[in-house]
């Protein structure tokens, strides 16, 4: 059997300009760890095609379109990091003898459905079934791994969920609970879960495989002793405090997204319409650009993070201003009151605790309209 040094769980377009990208181009300067088993973790055999398509001998496209420093930018590249893949419809045996044997990493991407327990993941049942969560086939196949004597793993989720790493770690225990004790011992001892955030827009799929993707990229990866890097890339990082990284998404990329709205909804729901339409109005990004001089950095330099969070409004602002990408504003507008809370007050909570007493009229008024219609 081919060996692969990683497996991934995931077929997303997401994935394949992203990760599978990311380990490519490491791959061509000898910097990646090694190829990836790809596994279709859903077992739909109308996904068939994709899953040739991904392990073709050309490797599939991504293109990269959008701007960056200012400039426009669309070219092609060429995925070819993905050497073999899996179904867990039909190749369990196969993916059984793959997690037994020298794999070192296993990385995934289920989306929120993926994580979400289901009553087979509580069965006695040693193999995994296909109508498990994926943390309760991935409890199973580590079981597999644990009976053959195979040496310490690492686990990367790169689900958009805080603490990714430590959160599956407890839905492989819990689906883990009719297994031996010592098993669930080895889950914490054996095993390193690794918390990761992972950030890039991806707006459409290529078929049969391959997707349009924006410039920027980040895959930030939380330290731990014992790490092993997939591989050596710009866009990915490793820091000792993802809470840093995601600030950052939160409350600049995600608050200026959500403080859009509340204009265009104070509006009448008229004006621009698509996110690079507000950034192609000159008084709009002008205001945009104050709020974030103004009442955001404020708070990011009170917390000693200013130069980070200077560097980073920047990059937003190319992100925003895309012209490849259509992000409408009535798709961000979904669940606006809560997105006020978690991105808006939740900013203005963390501003205030670091010492920031700056005036913040714009923000303070979208949450008060928000009050007034409630």
């Amino acid at each position: 059997m081919l060996s692969t040094p990683i497996l991934q769980f995931g077929t997303s377009r997401f994935l394949q300009a992203h990760v599978d990208l990311f380990l490519s181009e490491a791959l061509a300067r000898g910097e990646a760890l090694g190829p990836v088993t790809v596994v279709q973790s859903s077992g739909d055999p109308a996904r068939a095609a994709r899953l040739a398509a991904l392990a073709a001998p050309g490797g599939y496209p991504v293109r990269i379109r959008g701007l960056r420093a200012g400039q426009e930018v669309d070219e092609e590249r060429r995925v070819t990091s993905v050497t073999r893949t899996l179904s867990t419809g039909a190749d369990m045996d196969q993916l059984l003898e793959l997690v037994k044997g020298d794999l070192r990493i296993i990385l995934s991407n289920t989306a929120d459905a993926g994580f979400r327990a289901q009553p087979a993941d509580a069965s006695t049942e040693t193999l995994p079934q296909q109508q498990m969560s994926y943390p309760g086939k991935l409890a199973r196949l580590l079981f597999a791994r644990y009976e053959a004597g195979g040496a310490r793993i690492q686990v990367m989720p790169t689900e958009l969920v805080q603490n990714n790493g430590d959160v599956l770690r407890e839905l492989v225990l819990a689906a883990s609970a009719a297994l031996p004790g010592e098993f669930r011992d080895w889950l914490s001892t054996d095993v390193l879960w690794v918390n990761s955030l992972v950030d890039r827009i991806v707006s459409e799929p290529l078929e049969p495989a391959g997707a349009v993707a924006e410039p920027y990229a980040l895959w930030a990866i939380e330290d731990r002793p014992g790490l092993i890097l997939p591989c050596a890339h710009p866009d990915v990082q490793v820091v000792t405090d993802l809470g840093r990284v995601e600030r950052l998404k939160l409350f600049i990329l995600n608050l200026g997204h959500t403080w859009m709205v509340s204009r265009w909804l104070d509006e009448g729901r008229t004006g621009p319409a698509l996110v690079r339409e507000v950034l192609a109005d000159p008084a709009r990004r002008a205001a945009l650009e104050a709020l974030y001089r103004e009442e955001v950095l404020p708070g990011f330099a009170a917390a000693g993070e200013g130069v980070a969070a200077s560097a980073y409004v920047a990059e937003t602002l190319d992100r925003f201003a895309n012209p490849f990408l259509d992000h409408a504003l009535a798709d961000i507008a979904q669940n606006h009151s809560e997105k006020l809370d978690r991105r808006v007050a939740a900013y203005l909570a963390w501003a205030r605790a670091q010492g920031d007493r700056t005036a913040k009229p714009r923000l303070e008024a979208a949450l008060a309209r928000r009050e007034q219609t409630a």
